[in-house]
């Protein structure tokens, strides 16, 4: 799990590229994020670099995704 909460754009895409890129492929990424951007910003991400956003939460005080490392 990563916990982005706290980091502005694009830093909580930044870390979770970073936090995906040891994992072997379909491997999966549980991210928290409180940026009111990542809604766009990991949709975004998971497309352009060819994971698969599998979940996308709204919570009490965060936003939750869970990705799926693409190969």
């Amino acid at each position: 799990m990563l916990d982005a909460r706290g980091l502005l754009c694009p830093l909580p895409v930044l870390k979770a590229r970073k936090a995906l890129k040891p994992l072997p492929d379909g491997a999966e990424l549980h991210v928290l994020a409180d940026d009111p951007a990542a809604v766009i910003d990991f949709p975004h991400f998971c497309t352009e670099a060819g994971h698969v956003l599998l979940e996308q939460a709204e919570r009490v005080g965060h936003l939750e995704f869970r990705i799926r490392k693409g190969g």
